[in-house]
């Protein structure tokens, strides 16, 4: 089949015309319990766990399933809900977060184990007055075991978006 010079320049003006959101990629919606890999039921993650007499909180013991990421959510498009723990904070607002699965995860309470939890930056910072807002982040998922100051997390996600959770 032989294609006109016509016909191939109208195709490629009008594909040059369509708008860039028809192009963009759609999401996957994901929740917390997609973060651990399929067979490793949640059950198994944290074991007795010890007090920490100084601090006055008690402390979960984790076995290896706690670090055990789920290989499908490497380098996936995702969207996921989640609570702020701020890590780096400016007037601008909030640039990089810990994504908590329930709000005082790490601060009122024991952190959840590293597969639990998502270190989450982005260039466009969430405003101060947000914080205890539930959000939705969306953006390239990744793995990476890393230790912040509240937590070990186990993803890493570039937030391309963040808005506030509505329920």
């Amino acid at each position: 089949m032989q294609v006109s010079r016509r016909k191939l320049i109208t195709s490629a003006l009008a594909s040059a015309a369509l708008p860039r959101a028809a192009l963009a990629k759609t999401p996957t919606e994901i929740t917390w319990d997609d973060l651990i890999p399929p067979g490793v039921p949640y059950s198994e993650i944290v074991a007795a766990g010890e007090m920490d007499e100084t601090n006055d909180i008690w402390q979960p013991v984790f076995d290896e399933n706690a670090t055990k990421l789920n290989p499908v959510l490497d380098g996936a498009y995702i969207k996921m809900p989640g609570y702020i723990i701020p890590i780096d904070q400016s007037t601008d607002g909030v640039t990089s977060i810990v994504l908590v699965p329930y709000v005082g995860a790490c601060l009122h309470t024991p952190p959840p184990p590293a597969n639990q939890l998502v270190f989450v930056t982005t260039n466009k910072p969430w405003p101060s007055d947000n914080l205890w807002d539930a959000v939705w982040v969306t953006g390239q998922m990744q793995h990476e075991l890393q230790s912040t100051e509240v937590a070990e997390t186990g993803y890493l996600l570039k937030a391309e978006e963040m808005e506030t959770y509505v329920w």
